[in-house]
């Protein structure tokens, strides 16, 4: 994995509206740009945090995905998928 590529897709969910609105609506065609290997971006488009994590994904940088809504995946939703996790 990319960390680099995986950590930039986060910041620009979060500071970057254009390209959060591409996430919501269009997943893959956002990520067509952006460094990422294949499994990087299907961890995107699936919503696999899971994988995100094991990665070495800055926690902080995750937590950002729900309060954007950019992945369609609510706070409570991202709280169940990461507490096996981050266990």
């Amino acid at each position: 994995m990319s960390l680099y590529g995986v950590h930039k897709v986060c910041y620009l969910i979060e500071t970057d509206l254009e390209f959060r609105k591409r996430m919501q609506d269009d997943p893959a065609s956002a990520l067509e740009p952006m460094p990422l290997t294949s499994e990087e971006r299907r961890a995107f488009v699936e919503k696999d945090l899971g994988t995100l994590y094991r990665a070495g994904v800055h926690t902080f940088l995750l937590s950002r995905l729900p309060r954007f809504a950019a992945m369609g995946i609510t706070r409570d939703e991202y709280i169940q998928r990461m507490d096996g996790l981050t266990r």
